[in-house]
């Protein structure tokens, strides 16, 4: 079920990773779009493979509280460093490209802001009650940040009623040290049995990268973790290093190993499952939302 086929990350990629390079009218639109509203998208910042697909099909995938980051995580392009100061006007300015791209879903993004009191949570809160002010009727998926644990950041932005509240485990807990030196898998996983404790009737939302070294019992494990703390939405994606001084990868998984986890995660009682090599957080995330939305009882 786990075989992978491993390779130099220096050879040539398996012709299963190819993609088109950016290019087309709609995909400049946004782009031009993006720019005009001084906005950041994570497409771009984390050089995500789907760039072209998303924004040729006017979505973006909005990256707030700026462009750097206050951890260094060592699969991760956006740049780390001292941020600038929040801008007020952020939440507007993503609420009228939400409106201008005609978006009926929306999924917002962050840079993580250790160096806030509240770690941005009232950045979140105020973009989602901009983009209801203008679009009622939008649908709206957040990933955070961890908030370095704080109950009352969670709190703020479930308050503010996202429709799915995303937060990745990224890896297995016995990578951490060298994926993600700054983060705790405990300290995550608590976050997202929080979320559903909080307020059950957000689904929570989660994602691995694929490729780092992770063995399959303990790949299982987390995805039983997952369950444990009631996360709903899984995507399982190949990771690629995006430079020389990030981290290399290990395994390069085929297609059909990524199907077989996907049934395995929907046999542990996952409701939605997108495990594939070019999958991303927030990858058909309209998709998969709304097909849980149509399981879901009227009463919850």
């Amino acid at each position: 079920m786990t075989e992978t086929i491993k390779t130099s990350p220096a050879g040539r990629k398996p012709d299963w990773l190819k993609r088109r390079l950016p290019s087309g009218e709609a995909f400049n639109q946004v782009r031009e779009l993006i720019e005009a509203g001084r906005l950041h998208t994570v497409c771009q910042e984390a050089k995500c493979p789907n760039i072209w697909e998303c924004y040729s099909h006017r979505t973006a995938t909005f990256l707030i509280m700026g462009e750097r980051c206050t951890r260094n995580c060592r699969f991760c392009s956006v740049s780390p460093g001292p941020p600038e100061p929040l801008d007020p006007d952020e939440p507007a300015r993503v609420a009228e490209a939400v409106e201008r791209m005609g978006l009926k879903y929306v999924v917002v993004t962050s840079v993580t802001r250790d160096d806030l009191v509240d770690g941005g949570a009232g950045h979140f809160a105020g973009t989602i009650a901009e983009i209801r002010r203008r679009l009622p009727e939008a649908e709206i998926e957040v990933l955070i940040p961890d908030f370095r644990g704080d109950a009352a950041a969670l709190a703020t932005v479930l308050a503010a009623r996202p429709n799915v509240l995303n937060h990745n485990i990224e890896t297995v807990p016995r990578l951490y040290s060298q994926v993600r030196p700054q983060a705790d898998y405990r300290r995550s996983l608590e976050l997202l049995g929080r979320s559903r404790d909080l307020a059950p009737s957000i689904p929570t939302k989660s994602g691995l990268m694929l490729g780092l070294g992770e063995k399959p019992e303990e790949l299982r494990q987390t995805l039983l973790d997952l369950r444990e703390a009631g996360c709903r939405i899984l995507t399982l994606g190949q990771y690629l290093q995006p430079s020389p001084e990030h981290l290399p990868v290990e395994a390069y998984v085929p297609p059909d190993q990524f199907e077989k986890w996907r049934k395995a995660a929907l046999e542990l009682g996952f409701s939605e499952v997108s495990s594939a090599p070019f999958v991303r957080s927030s990858y058909h995330a309209k998709e998969s939302f709304q097909s849980l939305a149509r399981s879901m009882p009227e009463t919850e």
